[in-house]
């Protein structure tokens, strides 16, 4: 790997690092905001939601832009969505408060993160070496969770010694308006990167793809990747439109990306992400202070087991990882689901969320990013990516939505679960993402994007 495609692709992952933050800081501020609003179950799912319908929007039509105007001016654009929504999060002082004027700016930031999710991974891997391209998408999804390590901190830091009182009135906007540092080193560093080879053949524009392919891969073999790339294009006249696509074998690869993006969501991922602070507090009994602390010990886990993930990834293959980490979030999440049903609820129900956090973030979180970055052919790439991206939001809006109205339902509340019931939920569907990876899921490790389309041929 040389030097500036590792910049290029941190550059890149910045997208990611977004993507945490802007989703993350929600969890960190939600706490606050909620008591200042006074918002109920339902309007605090929609707070959290909001920002995922914007999400499911900018991924639906990122597919349009990417190909239209290519990864590097779609990226762009993202930033520019995520330095607005930080800004007007935050409510300032010369703006009406109201919950439906943060609804809009979260909508904004959801914008930026569903064209960024598609976007940075898609750009990275149709710029990396076939022998490194796990890895280095790998690193989109350690900018993801250190996005979610460093929002943590920043409302740690920014909570932490302050009243309760202020954090509500005042602290959780702060936390907003952090998020505009790296929202803008983002926007600035976009302008030095490349734009994405594979989407230069497509626009015919051979010589230009060639010396950015020469320049970040080196000549060794290169002639052989510019061959495989041109007659995967040759082959099909035009990128499949959205009526052509379920007409084709790529529907089938459409439907698997996407029931695996719903898989990823319903591991109940971003309801521990998202409402940790609530969790901590009602199911596990912590206190405000306490909270912050566990969020940054739930974060660091986080990026460490995605090291070890990116260091694997390339190693074991996919499917092995993922097939590791569902077996793994299970088992953290029937830890938690047990002490609650058990009313024994301590140490052993944190360590069963940090299980939980750990195993996804080995397998379910990183792998699902670099295959759907792989899977699809170059005809289909950007629609067919757009569209599994755009389900894995609408599934990650209905589990954000619809999880604290389950949390205080009446029928968790009952002595047989005892606030267990969203657990043993995820656990059912993680266990259905294990057979679905067995059955229908190829292993892509050391294969190049034409030889995995030949796959499905």
């Amino acid at each position: 790997m040389n030097t500036r495609l590792i910049l290029i692709t941190v550059i890149a992952s910045i997208g990611g690092l977004l993507f945490g933050y802007d989703t993350g800081v929600i969890n960190g501020t939600q706490y606050f905001l909620s008591k200042n609003f006074d918002l109920t179950a339902l309007e605090k799912g929609w707070v959290v939601g909001s920002a995922l319908i914007g999400c499911f929007v900018g991924s639906a039509v990122s597919g349009t832009l990417s190909k239209q105007y290519g990864r590097k001016v779609s990226l762009i654009l993202s930033a520019v969505l995520f330095t607005v929504s930080a800004w007007g999060s935050g409510l300032p002082s010369f703006l009406p408060q109201s919950v439906s004027l943060l609804v809009v700016f979260r909508l904004i930031g959801g914008l930026g993160i569903g064209i960024a999710s598609m976007n940075a991974p898609m750009y990275i891997s149709e710029l990396a070496p076939v022998h490194i391209r796990g890895r280095l998408v790998t690193i989109y999804q350690l900018g993801i969770v250190f996005g979610f390590l460093l929002v943590f901190l920043a409302t740690y830091y920014i909570g932490q010694g302050q009243t309760e009182d202020y954090n509500v009135s005042s602290g959780w906007r702060i936390m907003f308006w952090s998020e505009l540092l790296p929202s803008l080193l983002f926007l600035v560093l976009l302008f030095i990167v490349p734009k994405s080879p594979r989407w230069l053949f497509l626009q015919g524009k051979e010589q230009e793809a060639r010396d950015i392919l020469i320049k970040h891969q080196g000549e060794n073999g290169i002639e052989e990747t510019i061959s495989e790339i041109s007659t995967a294009i040759k082959e099909s006249e035009r990128a499949l439109s959205l009526t052509d696509l379920f007409k084709s074998n790529v529907g089938k690869i459409v439907v698997i990306g996407s029931v695996l993006s719903i898989v990823q969501q319903f591991t109940g991922i971003n309801a521990v992400l998202y409402y940790g602070a609530d969790i901590f507090e009602k199911a596990l009994g912590f206190g405000p202070d306490d909270v912050l602390k566990q969020q940054v010990l739930l974060a660091t886990v986080n990026v460490v087991c995605t090291l070890i993930a990116m260091y694997l990834v390339d190693k074991w293959g996919r499917k092995p990882l993922v097939l590791l980490g569902c077996v793994g979030m299970i088992t953290g999440f029937s830890l938690l689901a047990g002490t609650l049903m058990t009313d024994n609820v301590g140490l052993l129900s944190l360590l069963g969320i940090l299980f939980f956090i750990g195993s996804f973030s080995l397998s379910m979180g990183p792998v699902v990013w670099v295959l759907l970055s792989e899977i699809f052919p170059n005809n289909a790439r950007s629609i067919g990516m757009s569209i599994a991206v755009s389900v894995q939001w609408i599934a990650n809006y209905l589990v954000s939505q619809f999880f604290p109205v389950v949390v205080e339902s009446e029928l968790n509340n009952r002595p047989a679960f005892n606030g267990a019931l969203p657990y043993l939920l995820f656990i059912g569907c993680i266990a259905f993402g294990i057979f679905f990876t067995i059955k229908y899921i190829p292993e892509t490790k050391n294969k190049s994007l034409e030889e995995i389309e030949s796959i499905w041929n």
